[in-house]
């Protein structure tokens, strides 16, 4: 895939543009959006995507087009689990629902800024050693097992997590206990303090990081090409937003999600680790020489993301429609 520097200059300056027309549009005046504003420009930012991928196909071909989209709807999964995590992150830190948008939108973009470097990191590790997809593999295999063995109390383990984050910066900084609107530094007896809405920024870009160690490695296992990883991310991001307000109570009812994710995510592991096999350099394994396995295609990579996704979100609302009936 030949992508010239022009085009990913003008790439990167339209997402930067719909980052800061986001800040201008909706989250320069404080306010808790409606559920129409949330559904309108969730609608936007999934259209903007799709029109997006339907041009790296027209531009690049069917393969490269399909790539994208199996890496999109794989990031979009991933960050609708980020947001259970914004919702115990704005839950315990009782952030003012007018507030929530600014801390989301400026969390959101951390986080593109921090998958851009995992990106270009892991663009030059595959470059350079091709045993690298054994490592991608492993990790995702491992946090496939991990998700299983936390789903049975997420909130217990994140939380734990965040306390510990929580702890790390009041090290460093001096703190306020209280907001002051949506600024991240107050004054009070003359000290400079950091602000509640800071502690947040600072937990969610942390967690940010711990999402880029396993999304980084999910996209790779489905487009080896960094363009399309990184506007996979980019535009799987973009909306977030809008899709924290959108959702609100659903995302207590998607119970099997994580399952569902974890499925994906070792189904990915399982792929990297064929494709590192079929690439093999490792002398200990067939004597540094290629090992003859399938390779699962771009087309069935995308099926099985999808089908899992639609499986475990009936599963869900139905298990949850059954909670609800069984109470009342």
């Amino acid at each position: 895939m030949d992508v010239s520097a022009t085009v990913w200059i003008v790439t990167c300056v339209v997402i930067l543009g719909l980052f800061v027309f986001d800040f201008f549009a909706h989250v320069r005046v404080p306010h808790a959006p409606s559920l129409k504003e949330s559904g309108t420009w969730s609608a936007v930012y999934i259209s903007i995507a799709v029109l997006f991928g339907l041009f790296v196909w027209w531009k690049w071909g069917g393969t490269f087009g399909g790539e994208y989209f199996a890496g999109y709807v794989t990031e979009k999964a991933l960050s609708v689990d980020n947001l259970f995590v914004f919702v115990i992150i704005m839950s315990k830190f009782a952030v003012p629902r007018e507030y929530q948008q600014k801390v989301l939108l400026l969390g959101i973009l951390m986080a593109l800024v921090m998958r851009g470097i995992f990106i270009a990191l892991g663009a030059a590790a595959i470059n350079a050693y091709s045993w690298v997809f054994y490592l991608f593999g492993a990790i995702l295999i491992y946090t496939a097992v991990k998700l299983v063995s936390e789903s049975d109390d997420p909130v217990e383990h994140e939380e734990a997590r965040e306390s510990r984050t929580e702890r790390l910066v009041k090290k460093v900084l001096r703190t306020s206990d209280t907001y002051d609107g949506d600024k991240l530094f107050t004054r009070a007896n003359g000290k400079r303090l950091a602000t509640p809405m800071l502690m947040v920024l600072v937990v969610i870009g942390f967690t940010d990081v711990l999402f880029a160690l396993d999304s980084i490695p999910a996209i790779y296992g489905l487009t080896q090409e960094p363009y399309l990883v990184f506007t996979a991310n980019a535009f799987a991001l973009m909306g977030l937003r809008q899709l924290f307000f959108l959702l609100g109570g659903l995302l207590d009812k998607l119970v099997h999600l994580s399952y569902g994710l974890a499925f994906i995510l070792a189904f990915i592991g399982v792929k990297l680790v064929l494709h590192a096999l079929h690439e093999n350099t490792l002398p200990f394994i067939n004597g540094g020489e290629h090992v003859s396995v399938p390779e699962i295609s771009t087309a069935v990579s995308l099926s099985v993301i999808v089908l899992t996704l639609v499986i475990t979100t009936v599963t869900s609302l139905v298990s949850a429609r059954r909670s609800e009936n069984a109470k009342s």
